[in-house]
């Protein structure tokens, strides 16, 4: 169940005058995973409809963009687990706009708790695309007004890199289907996530929380695409990271990075 905040007068002039988008959220039993956690692809979930709720706000949200044929296309991001929301959890989600960097348009993400404390905070880098030519819009024309230059992850996320002598192994073909698909007609971004979860060891991945995420989107998948997914697995420090990659007849699709 997804609540707007009813924020006081005040509350609306603050947020509005820093540039911010927050909705007040009760985690329901769906985005959750068996230890009542939400799940990592729920969160993406959730950010991403804030981040079209923002956009629209705006005035660069999905309608606005297509008036020029072009539409907001996520390319990568880096979420960071502090502590996962449970089950039946009051939280507070709010996202920005910071700019344009190099090619990127960037936008930060932060869920904290009842008393404000930070659980989830997150970095996102999108791209504008022709979606008849299927080409980046390098000049949008998009309006620098309603910048916020806070940062939830200071670093944008960067492309993701198999470390040297950590072996892919093959764990299965995914075949891109109904539940994958989103309003555009291709897999949406937060599926990346869950054929990345799905790609770990169930015992594993449902024991041990997940402390942090970065995915790389490279190419689009469609209905029928078989998507191959591979995995190589490696220590750091005392972490246990996983990396997923998906690939389209040789074409690599998506890149993740999971740290438990």
């Amino acid at each position: 169940m997804l609540l707007l905040h009813a924020a006081l007068p005040a509350e609306r002039e603050i947020f509005a005058m820093e540039n911010r988008f927050r909705q007040h959220i009760l985690i329901p039993c769906y985005d959750t995973d068996v230890a009542q956690l939400l799940k990592p692809a729920s969160f993406m979930d959730l950010a991403q409809e804030a981040a079209n709720l923002h956009a629209d706000i705006l005035g660069f949200g999905y309608d606005n963009l297509m008036e020029t044929r072009t539409a907001w296309v996520l390319s990568r991001m880096h979420i960071r687990f502090v502590r996962h929301p449970r089950w039946r959890e009051e939280v507070d989600l709010e996202t920005w706009h910071k700019g344009l960097d190099r090619m990127f348009y960037l936008r930060d993400f932060r869920m904290t708790d009842a008393t404000g404390a930070i659980l989830v905070e997150a970095t996102t880098s999108w791209l504008v695309l022709n979606i008849d030519t299927r080409r980046i819009v390098r000049d949008a024309g998009l309006t620098e007004e309603g910048i916020c230059a806070e940062n939830a992850v200071a670093e944008p996320c960067g492309k993701i890199r198999i470390p040297d002598g950590c072996a892919m192994e093959h764990v299965c073909v995914h075949r891109v289907s109904y539940s994958d698909i989103d309003m555009n007609g291709h897999a949406n971004n937060a599926m990346y996530l869950v054929w990345s979860m799905d790609a770990v060891d169930y015992d594993f991945a449902s024991g041990r929380p997940v402390k942090e995420v970065r995915i790389n989107f490279n190419h689009e998948t469609k209905p029928g695409d078989e998507v191959t997914i591979n995995r190589a697995c490696t220590e750091r420090g005392a972490d246990t990271v996983y990396y997923i990659e998906g690939d389209v007849s040789g074409r690599t699709a998506f890149m993740a990075e999971l740290v438990f």
